[in-house]
């Protein structure tokens, strides 16, 4: 939990740099509200619905952060644009638990309401990088393609009339592999010649300059293609140097929602998913507005996240508690206790965190404890402390202690825990 608490406490500093504001909705939604918009098998197999006994309508654990809001959008018209939020909330799907997949878990969304254009994506994707950055992901890279490119191809030059199962099943290519999505792709009743079309189109990645030319030159009559090539040209001439940025024509979302620019952050090592995806989803809101608004978006899974920091070594579990002090009373007498409150107030309304013992136990008993916890430091406040109006401080890590004067120990304590939180 101190852990998770630190990392979405960084995440919300980062959001906030790029002039998101914080956003949240409820966790249940009317079934109606969430329904249509994820696709069949992600409404059908992983969406927690329950009837409500009294009033015998269905209601729904919110799926994710982005249909809540286009909802909260459509009934708040009066939004200045563009509408540039945060949300840090639990989602719930009902999947088979299991490492980088989870019944209860936590996005960090940020999505741009109001523009249609290729700042906004380059933005959402700008900050999902940094973000890996700050927490020293070097390895990331971000694959990215358009949906409208995709729709070029499936629809119009391999003339599939309903492309989104042909989506679902390329969508699973990581989780089942070649052969896994070929089988899912002959149930979806395609025949053999055109499945080898689809899997050898879709081993189309790669630097962008390099592959969006190439589809240009290859589909330079289809429209759709044309037109999402053009947007990740511009959407990518925003970015800043050093993003590993990759096309990859595989690469399609699961969810029905998107429109145009998808992606999805990535590590290499350890294989667990992606760690972060998103895209533009310019007709959602219609769906509750009856008008178009354009949307972007990228959310951050932080259970992934967490799993693959510790599996790198970026993460650990080891902090224990936020305490930074705690002071261990060596006599209980009621002016040296209210001497160890004073010390322990003065220190909290400096932004310090103290714990003091509570149990009464005996001194050996208080300093296990602080060590079971591992806090950095101990101070010991006994009779000759609280005559002298001085503390004894202990440092665990280096064993150094030291007597200090009450009135010095703020700046003594911010100096030996520097940078600490």
């Amino acid at each position: 939990m101190i852990l998770r608490k630190k990392i979405l406490s960084k995440i919300e500093r980062i959001f906030q740099r790029y002039g998101f504001d914080p956003f949240d909705t409820p966790a249940i939604e009317y079934l109606e509200t969430l329904s249509g918009k994820y696709g069949e098998e992600a409404e059908n197999k992983l969406m927690w619905r329950f009837k409500d006994p009294w009033s015998e309508r269905w209601y729904a654990l919110r799926y994710d952060l982005t249909v809540p809001m286009a909802r909260y959008v459509a009934m708040n018209r009066h939004i200045p644009m563009p509408f540039k939020r945060y949300h840090i909330a639990p989602v719930w799907r009902h999947e088979e638990p299991q490492k980088g997949r989870y019944r209860e878990f936590y996005q960090c969304d940020v999505d741009i309401v109001g523009s249609p254009y290729p700042e906004a994506d380059a933005e959402i994707l700008e900050v999902m990088w940094k973000v890996f950055r700050e927490f020293g992901f070097e390895s990331v890279k971000i694959l990215v393609n358009d949906r409208r490119i995709l729709r070029g191809v499936f629809e119009k030059e391999l003339s599939i009339s309903d492309p989104m199962p042909v989506y679902r099943a390329v969508d699973k290519l990581d989780k089942i592999g070649v052969e896994g999505v070929e089988n899912e792709l002959k149930k979806t009743g395609l025949n053999e010649d055109l499945v080898r079309k689809i899997m050898k189109t879709i081993d189309l990645r790669g630097d962008p300059s390099e592959i969006l030319g190439r589809l240009e030159e290859m589909y330079r009559d289809n429209k759709d293609v044309v037109e999402g090539t053009k947007f990740l040209y511009e959407m990518i001439s925003y970015l800043p140097s050093g993003i590993n940025i990759v096309f990859d024509l595989s690469l399609v979302r699961g969810l029905d929602y998107y429109t145009g620019p998808i992606f999805e952050a990535v590590v290499e090592k350890p294989r667990i998913g992606s760690l972060a995806g998103g895209g533009r989803y310019d007709d959602l809101i219609a769906l509750f507005a009856g008008e178009k608004i354009p949307s972007t978006g990228g959310s951050i899974g932080v259970e992934r996240l967490i799993d693959a920091g510790v599996e790198l070594g970026i993460f650990n579990f080891d902090k224990k508690t936020v305490t930074h002090v705690f002071i261990v009373v060596l006599d209980r007498s009621r002016e040296i206790m209210s001497y160890a409150y004073d010390v322990a107030r003065m220190l909290r309304e400096n932004d310090i965190n103290v714990s003091i013992d509570l149990m009464r136990r005996s001194v050996s008993k208080q300093r296990e404890y602080a060590r079971k916890l591992m806090i950095p430091l101990i101070i010991f406040i006994g009779r000759r402390e609280y005559e002298t109006s001085k503390v004894t401080i202990y440092h665990t890590e280096t064993q150094e202690r030291n007597e200090i004067d009450k009135q010095d120990l703020v700046d003594t304590i911010r100096k030996i825990l520097g940078g600490r939180g």
